[in-house]
């Protein structure tokens, strides 16, 4: 059997296969409620043979969305149309996991096929909170300033959200302090300019991210794995590195953080970004020398390329993004280029 269609087990929970659908916005949900869409979107993947799927950033609360259009977990009432969806993804031996998010500064704008723009609080948009009072791009409005009340605010959304989480049936948590939103914006030097606890220092302007892993912790089942999404780097100078990646590795597995999702960028709006295949895993090889499993994200888009990153221990998980958007049934063509044998839906074995 190929190392991408092995099995990985963490704490309770054993994935069939190393295959993982990161994250990404669908847009279309209103006021935080999944729809018909998500439950086609997300079974499709499962039914395809994805190994875990990640859903999408799911807003601890109404202002943390980025678009009008994102889930959110911030009511008791979105919890029956997350069950539904879970159950239908367990169904097919794929396990769910949810992101919990906060999208900060980055919040209020408009759908990216509609321009993404921030929003006018005339038309349909809302105040912004961040670490400091730091636009991310030129024309956004001045985000407002966390006090330690509202610090305490998010962190108390948090907590919430992975209760609501477990009750809709999630397997896994994933914490998304990544790409500019709120927990990264804390992180990086460019955009935390506190002179508080919560900015200077490395450990000041990670303290609000181990405040929230800790919330989480505290209801989330100790047996239940926890994944953390990071910014590996921001890509500009002065900004958040590497080095602090690694870092912070080591503090999220002290904390009982089980697998850190290595992204990078998004914080800095005029970044440059080498993108190219495969172009993060070298961020995932790193952190992973902490001792902490890793996952590696950013156009892998073949077996071949995800069966490489497996064999030279660059990383534990595959996260796969526009290319599960492509094809749902990736894994299932996956396992024939790599000569491996896996499970079709029964709806489906004429075709094989």
């Amino acid at each position: 059997m190929s190392n991408l269609f092995s099995s990985l087990t963490i704490k309770n929970t054993t994935l069939k296969n190393r295959i993982v659908m990161s994250p990404m916005c669908q847009y279309s949900s209103k006021d935080g409620f999944p729809g018909d869409w998500h439950l086609v979107h997300y079974g499709s993947r499962a039914a395809g043979g994805t190994g875990l799927i990640i859903q999408e950033a799911t807003a601890v609360a109404p202002e943390g969305r980025i678009t009008p259009g994102d889930l959110g977990i911030w009511s008791d009432e979105h919890i029956p149309g997350f069950r539904q969806i879970v159950s239908f993804i367990k169904q097919h031996g794929c396990v769910p996991a949810i992101q919990l998010a906060h999208a900060g500064r980055k919040a209020s704008c408009d759908l990216p096929w509609k321009g993404g723009k921030q929003l006018d609080l005339n038309n349909g948009g809302w105040l912004t909170i961040a670490p400091s009072g730091i636009p991310f791009a030129a024309g956004d409005r001045i985000p407002i300033f966390l006090n330690k009340e509202s610090i305490q605010n998010v962190i108390s959304s948090f907590k919430k959200a992975a209760i609501r989480s477990l009750e809709a049936g999630y397997e896994i948590i994933e914490i998304h302090s990544a790409h500019g939103y709120l927990l990264q914006e804390f992180l990086s030097p460019l955009s935390n300019q506190r002179n508080d606890e919560y900015g200077g220092s490395f450990e000041n302007r990670t303290l609000l991210l181990m405040q929230v892993v800790d919330a989480v912790k505290s209801v989330w089942p100790s047996e239940n794995p926890l994944f953390v999404r990071i910014s590996s780097t921001d890509w500009y100078e002065g900004g958040w590195t590497i080095e602090e990646s690694i870092k912070l590795g080591y503090l999220l597995k002290e904390k009982g953080v089980d697998l850190i999702d290595c992204s990078s960028g998004g914080n800095i709006f005029d970044a440059k970004i080498p993108f190219s295949p495969g172009y993060q895993v070298s961020f995932s090889e790193a952190v992973r020398k902490s001792g902490i499993l890793t996952g590696a994200v950013g156009l892998i888009t073949s077996a071949s390329q995800a069966e490489a990153i497996l064999i030279d221990n660059k990383a534990d998980l595959i996260l796969f993004g526009r290319e599960l958007l492509r094809n749902p049934y990736f894994p299932q063509q996956a396992a024939r280029e790599l000569g491996d044998d896996i499970t079709w839906p029964s709806q489906y074995l004429r075709s094989r």
